[in-house]
């Protein structure tokens, strides 16, 4: 059987197929029922006929059994009118046989025990073809004993039985139909906050990824809306991360881009010496150098947005870690004599449980941006302590002895392709992409980073991480 193309039928098809299982074995309990019960009134009747017949029969002057005639007031209520009987001896011999028998045996020769202890029941085929229900029991009567047997033609409990049978083939169709109605009308109704969230749903596209499915309904049903509006709640943020790149780039691209093009068209321009198409080149390379950190600043941005920190998590020492950093920047900091200076380095040795990679990002482009901006001949100030809240974060400060931040722009100094005013001069400055991205990382890591806004000698960047386990 092909299944319904919507679930809705299916379910009014699988509603439908259970039903009639149970009603079709209904019928044929009810049907079995029913016939056992018409079988055990038959029997009683007999037995009940069969004792009001001991007390009718005699013998004859002839000494032939007879059955009295005068009990009943009417004709037509005369015993066993519609009913079949036979009388027998212990030998086999028939001593009455009823009319309505038209001279057919009733049951055939006498059975071992036949009718001794109780009153038995069988059926048995007549010669016409015909089947009786048959009840036998002995009686004794004038000194005799005789075998009584009683029977009753079941071809009235078959009609009857079988008209029922028909009317349960009739009824159970009926039912079917009824109740298929009924199920796809539940269905339907079942199911209608499920069409609603379907149009809902196909209504939502990339220009209003803001709009949610409703979570009233059932509880599966919410659940469901539930979940889809926590996926619509990713994608919108993978949209607006995609959005804000996109921005981004073309901004920040924009600008070295135009400045590559404006060289190279002066310097086609003109018929200039060898002298000035070298230093023509030697500025298109200087905003090749910076396109490229800018394009580099961006993706690093962007797989910062997109990692998450859960499966990357390990234990490790901070110290270690900015040890590590200091390292990379060994060189450039050799050739600007810059110093780094240590203190209280044993709190650094607090074995934190974070995304160690995500970590270090953060930690060298704050080292870097200090490092940029701190003159020559300076020293760099690196400090670890524990802060005062209840959960006891581990802080690193970073103190360099560069211009400073200007005042109002200590949360400013975090957006991105922002620079200080008291920092645009150094001509080194970049696109302004590193403290941003070291202010996601750190907040996806759980943490905070901040200027202290009270330090006005140089600028002092404070990162402050949660502590997650212990060595």
């Amino acid at each position: 059987m092909k299944m319904p193309p919507t679930l809705r039928g299916r379910l009014t098809l699988w509603y439908s197929l259970v039903l009639a299982a149970l009603l079709l074995i209904y019928a044929g309990i009810l049907f079995a029922f029913q016939y056992v019960v018409l079988t055990h009134q038959l029997l009683h009747d007999e037995v009940q006929d069969i004792i009001t017949v001991e007390g009718l029969l005699y013998f004859d002057s002839k000494g032939m059994l007879q059955l009295r005639q005068d009990y009943f007031s009417r004709p037509q209520s005369h015993l066993l009118i519609d009913r079949l009987m036979e009388v027998r001896d212990l030998n086999g011999d028939v001593l009455y046989r009823s009319q309505t028998l038209h001279g057919m045996a009733l049951g055939g020769p006498n059975r071992p025990n036949e009718g001794d202890s109780s009153f038995g029941e069988r059926i048995v085929r007549l010669a016409d073809g015909s089947h009786a229900f048959l009840v036998s029991h002995l009686h004794t009567l004038g000194g005799r004993t005789l075998l009584i047997r009683l029977g009753y033609s079941i071809v009235p409990l078959r009609d009857r039985m079988l008209q029922f049978l028909l009317l349960l083939l009739v009824a159970v169709p009926i039912a079917l139909a009824f109740a298929a109605f009924a199920g796809q009308a539940i269905a339907r109704r079942a199911l209608k906050p499920l069409d609603r969230m379907g149009t809902r749903a196909e209504n939502i596209t990339a220009s209003n990824l803001g709009d949610r499915l409703d979570i009233d309904g059932p509880e599966e049903l919410s659940h469901l809306a539930l979940s889809f509006n926590h996926l619509l709640d990713r994608l919108e943020q993978a949209f607006v991360q995609l959005r804000r790149f996109t921005s981004d780039a073309a901004h920040e691209l924009r600008t070295p881009l135009a400045a590559l093009r404006t060289i190279g068209e002066v310097a086609l321009e003109k018929n200039e010496s060898p002298t000035a198409y070298r230093d023509a080149l030697g500025n298109i390379l200087e905003e090749t150098t910076r396109l490229n950190e800018t394009i580099d600043s961006l993706l690093m941005l962007a797989r910062a947005e997109a990692v998450t920190p859960d499966n990357q998590r390990t234990t490790f020492f901070v110290s270690e870690l900015v040890d590590e950093v200091l390292s990379l920047f060994s060189i450039l900091m050799e050739e600007r004599n810059i110093t780094a200076l240590k203190e209280d380095e044993a709190a650094g040795r607090v074995a934190i449980f974070t995304d160690r990679g995500l970590l270090r990002i953060a930690v060298v482009n704050v080292l870097h941006n200090a490092i940029k901006f701190s003159p020559t001949g300076s020293s760099l100030h690196i400090q670890y302590f524990r802060s005062a809240s209840p959960s006891g974060a581990l802080c690193i400060s970073i103190q360099d002895e560069g211009p400073g931040i200007a005042a109002g722009e200590h949360e400013r100094i975090f957006e991105r392709f922002f620079t200080s005013t008291s920092r645009a001069t150094v001509a080194a400055s970049g696109a302004g992409l590193g403290l941003s991205v070291a202010k996601l990382v750190i907040n996806r890591l759980g943490g905070n980073i901040w200027f202290d806004p009270e330090f006005y000698s140089g600028a002092k960047c404070v990162i402050e991480l949660p502590i997650f386990g212990k060595a």
